[in-house]
């Protein structure tokens, strides 16, 4: 399997995830047209409609990159066949409907920002006459549907707009296939000439595991890993999908949306366990980001600013922590990631004389500790020793810092690095 560790990728360890197109429309969940076995004429009425006059790539950008994301994907074509790219290959394209190449709009804008950016396709296409109707397709159990017959047609129109999208948009960094299941696999995606395509066209390029044959790093999706995840003994590159709401597209009575605090926790746990997270917005018809999703971007964008190198460039440690605590670490800086928040004391084990400096990280305040040494509790003479030699206790503020999750970083003594 090739890998992405030690890149760009793993550095980034944040991203963005924009799922937008003819679905968000209709405001109720991008597998609207499977989920209500809708017909093509039907779908239609979106595509008469579609307007993306409120969809600003800039100012998304500048949102993603506040937040503190390092790269952003967008679908290109999902699973309706509707492509937000100029393609010669077809006429059901953002261009044909609404004159702008929103991938186009995209690629510039992340760049501009600083961002890395990632194309999302879907080897599924309901729209496409050659794509078969499965269990999957809006017309499962009509009178019009098609077995699964000669795909080398359809085969040969996924090559040729993977080719569009990879010499036509600039340096792309990622491309996010999506996805294989029973009945539809490599085979029938020609997935090995697939990807000997895209490594002619962009050698550096990062690519999914959802072709059904290795890929550069894995997706687990609206699943939290709590530990890293590995392949034959062997650690893998790996993001989180997940959504705001349980919705990648937008869904406007959908109101289940994650608290910040929780979606810190979960970049934090990601990073600890050596993986990324990329975390989805849906734009609305036409193309904004509703008001929750905007303020829960800005509302990590606060944590972010000041606790950035906690992310950024940072991996798992090979000390343990405390219960209710995360790690991560980057070289000799130990990052102490605070779920619940302790009374006045916090002991954490073995790092006993392994630290020179401690300080709270969003504002850069001092921490005192003191080593354990075994012999005597540290206000209690009477009482039994409470932990164990090697234990460093630190001195914390009553009062919980007033951010969604507090840090502490952790200077160690020359050596101490991560394993």
């Amino acid at each position: 399997m090739p890998t992405a560790s030690g890149g760009w990728f793993e550095t980034a360890r944040f991203g963005l995830f924009v799922h937008f197109g003819l679905y968000s429309l209709a405001a109720r969940h991008e597998w609207v047209r499977s989920r209500e076995s809708m017909s093509q004429a039907a779908y239609d009425r979106y595509l008469e409609r579609f307007d993306p006059d409120r969809f600003d790539a800039r100012e998304l950008a500048r949102e993603a990159r506040r937040a503190g994301m390092r790269y952003a994907v967008l679908t290109a074509k999902h699973h309706d066949g509707f492509c937000l790219f100029d393609s010669s290959l077809t006429d059901y394209t953002s261009v044909r409907a609404a004159g702008r190449d929103l991938v186009a709009e995209f690629a510039e804008a992340m760049r501009a920002e600083g961002l890395r950016v990632g194309l999302y396709y879907s080897l599924l296409d309901w729209h496409h006459p050659g794509f078969p109707v499965d269990e999957h397709h809006p017309l499962r159990g009509s009178a019009d549907g098609r077995e699964a017959g000669d795909l080398s047609g359809y085969r040969a129109y996924m090559r040729g707009q993977v080719r569009e999208l990879l010499t036509g948009y600039g340096d792309v960094d990622l491309l996010f296939f999506d996805f294989t299941y029973p009945g539809m696999g490599p085979e029938q995606w020609g997935a090995k000439e697939l990807m000997e395509t895209v490594r002619e066209l962009r050698p550096g390029i990062l690519v999914n595991d959802r072709l059904g044959i290795p890929g550069d790093y894995v997706t687990p999706e609206q699943y939290q890993p709590d530990r890293p995840l590995e392949r034959d003994g062997v650690r893998v590159p790996w993001e989180a999908c997940h959504t705001l709401n349980g919705s990648w597209g937008y869904d406007r009575d959908n109101h289940d949306f994650k608290d910040p605090s929780q979606l810190v926790r979960m970049l934090v746990q990601s990073v600890s366990c050596g993986g990324n997270l990329i975390l989805n917005v849906g734009p609305d018809g036409r193309g904004s980001l509703d008001r929750r999703a905007r303020d829960t971007l800005r509302a990590i964008a606060e944590w972010s600013a000041p606790h950035s190198r906690a992310v950024h460039g940072a991996g798992p440690s090979s000390f343990r922590p405390p219960a209710n605590a995360l790690y991560t670490q980057a070289g000799r800086r130990l990052y102490l990631h605070l779920l619940a928040w302790p009374l006045t004391h916090l002991h954490l084990p073995g790092l006993a004389g392994r630290v020179r400096y401690a300080q709270l990280l969003h504002d850069g305040s001092e921490i005192a500790f003191h080593e354990v040494d075994g012999t005597r509790h540290e206000h209690n003479n009477l009482a039994p020793p409470s932990q164990p030699p090697g234990t460093l206790t630190l001195t914390l503020p009553v009062a919980r810092p007033d951010v969604l999750l507090p840090v502490i970083e952790l200077f160690l003594e020359e050596g101490e690095l991560a394993s």
